[in-house]
């Protein structure tokens, strides 16, 4: 259990205000022109060293992303930061915390991560339906410009940078980071091909990096504490303090910062007070996000919530949005749910995605009345696998990973389903025949 005193996020329940001289109280820009002064490479060099992984889902090394880009950036060719607030994965509620209730770590840790790419700006891309988080958000910035934190000669570091909210219109696509880059240029937000990659062609044409709220907002605390203090909390590979947001059946739904790695069963009972009903109810667990295939009770129970222990068994850390599900849960009707919203999410660009996701979700619907054959369990299964890994973007594998994973877990509801509509239509007609 992460302790009181390595926490990164000391007003994420929003008990204090978010304003800027709240923020200083709370440790915000304490001589921010000092961790400057560190110089991009070493600032990149610590980073690496708290062994950082990204926190909007694909857990990529945020120091090794941020080396991507060109050290000698031009004025014809200028480097920006692009910094994901879409957070439209449902279950996902970490970012609009830290946004509403700790502004200024974002508007700090953009400067130490820009300054650190070499970036010119910082873009950040916030989810439209984030009203009031958006007003916190640009108030904040008109904040740090005022106090002269940000804009021309930053902190005083001779560096200059600018910050620009955009609020988006809230389409799902719009979080995967090419398309957000198309979004923010002002066209339909649809993925790129990559190569090439946003590091060398993005926002403008220019080198970009894209990373989420959470990566960017614990950078500066890494530096002040320093990478070794990061790295040592959590498994190798694994390192670091981390937002879960536990939502479902629980008896006190919350967003927790706790340390990677910590077990499902101490995260649920020390934070949430425990499963709705008790262990004996807990039904399966999503443990990063609706994207990413469920974990039924018995396996999830024990296991370490961080990247390596989900992935052993077959799931993912994803953005660490941990869905609770009892005993009360209708669980093919859950999943048929999550494929409505990725069947409506979907841009249309790729025809697996374009036209997959809605057949998978008609499908998933018959199944959940009963009134597929026990065939088409397999057919959809492997409809799921045509789709995986053939599109653009990643939106193909969140749609089809949640059907894999009630297949791979729940088969026998599934076939008891189709079984008990076959035998009441049966029953049915041999009551109408006599």
């Amino acid at each position: 259990m992460l302790e009181d005193k390595d926490r990164i996020f000391t007003n994420l329940y929003g008990f204090q205000q978010w304003n800027l001289a709240a923020a200083k109280k709370r440790g915000d820009w304490a001589d921010t022109k000092a961790l400057l002064a560190l110089g991009p490479d070493a600032i990149i060099d610590a980073i690496k060293a708290s062994g950082l992984r990204g926190r909007g889902g694909a857990g990529f090394p945020t120091g090794m992303k941020w080396s991507f880009m060109p050290k000698t950036p031009s004025a014809e060719r200028p480097s920006y930061l692009v910094i994901n607030a879409d957070e439209s994965e449902p279950g996902s509620c970490k970012d609009r915390e830290i946004i509403r209730h700790d502004p200024h770590k974002l508007i700090e840790g953009a400067l130490v991560a820009g300054f650190a790419m070499r970036a010119s700006a910082a873009y950040i891309y916030i989810r439209g339906e984030y009203i009031r988080e958006a007003e916190v958000l640009f108030a904040a910035v008109a904040e740090a410009y005022k106090a002269k934190l940000i804009g021309k000669n930053a902190c005083g570091s001779g560096y200059d940078f600018d910050v620009f909210v955009h609020r988006g219109a809230g389409a799902y696509i719009c979080g995967e980071e090419t398309a957000m880059i198309e979004s923010l240029e002002g066209k339909k937000g649809q993925p790129r091909l990559k190569p090439p990659f946003p590091a060398g062609v993005g926002l403008y044409g220019n080198p970009t990096t894209v990373n989420n709220v959470e990566s960017i907002a614990v950078a500066p605390t890494i530096l002040r504490r320093g990478a070794a203090w990061f790295a040592g909390i959590g498994r190798p590979n694994n390192l670091g303090t981390k937002l879960f947001q536990i939502s479902g059946h629980v008896n006190k739904p919350c967003v927790v910062e706790e340390a990677m790695s910590i077990p499902f069963s101490e995260l649920v009972d020390t934070h949430c007070g425990g499963i709705r009903g008790g262990r004996d109810n807990l039904l399966a667990v999503i443990p990063g996000g609706s994207s990413v295939p469920l974990v039924p009770a018995h396996e999830i129970w024990d296991a370490p919530m961080d990247f390596d222990g989900l992935r052993d068994l077959k799931s993912g850390l994803g953005t660490a949005a941990v869905i609770v599900m009892d005993k009360s849960t209708d669980i093919i009707r859950a999943i048929a749910r999550l494929s409505y919203f990725y069947k409506h999410e979907s841009c249309g660009q790729c025809t697996p995605c374009r036209e997959g996701t809605g057949w998978m979700w008609r499908v998933m619907e018959r199944l959940v009345t009963g009134e597929a054959e026990y065939h088409e369990i397999d057919l959809l299964l492997e409809v799921t696998t045509e789709i995986e890994g053939h599109t653009i973007c990643a939106l193909g594998d969140a749609a089809a990973w949640p059907i894999q994973g009630l297949i791979r877990h729940f088969r026998p509801e599934i076939e008891a389903r189709i079984g008990k509509r076959k035998g009441f239509v049966a029953g049915s007609a041999l009551v109408a025949a006599e």
